[in-house]
């Protein structure tokens, strides 16, 4: 998935009805699996229920703001010619070296008061938006800044 500002599909919120034992959760979190940091360097603000939410929206709880998170990007490739790709097959098991430099990374943003007080106002499923926000002109203002795999609303008891 790649893009400039993702709106998500609905997402089911979780209630105490939901669990086994009918207690709550104790943290929620949004993780962002797969997101690629090759390009330029960004800030992506995540709202809640807000599909009309972009750089301009303030970052405060009336307009669905739950937080943000931070790529630190490469700015491109400037090496030889396969130098920035990435392997296909993962290290070995008994392989001490790190992963390739340019390995998808994995975000989270906690979102418990936010699920639980989105749970108390409006109900029901939420949708997620994120507004990726360059920290200066990306290399190529045509390209896609914010790319990532998939995204997960995973709670904790």
């Amino acid at each position: 998935m790649s893009l400039n500002h993702y709106i998500s599909d609905p997402i089911p919120v979780p209630t105490p009805d939901d669990a086994e034992d009918g207690t709550d959760f104790s943290r929620a979190d949004l993780e962002f699996y797969g997101v690629d940091h090759s390009g330029s360097s960004f800030e992506a603000r995540v709202f809640f229920d807000n599909p009309d939410a972009d750089e301009t929206t303030p970052r405060q709880e009336d307009s669905g703001y739950v937080g943000s998170f931070y790529i630190f990007g490469h700015g491109g490739c400037f090496g030889d010619i396969g130098h920035c790709d990435i392997p296909a097959e993962p290290n070995g098991p008994f392989d001490r070296r790190p992963p390739h430099p340019l390995t998808p990374q994995k975000r989270t943003v906690v979102v418990t008061e936010a699920i639980k007080q989105f749970r108390e106002t409006a109900g029901g499923d939420l949708t997620v938006t994120v507004v990726p926000v360059a920290s200066e002109s990306p290399i190529d203002a045509e390209d896609e800044l914010f790319s990532f795999e998939r995204l997960a609303l995973i709670t904790y008891d």
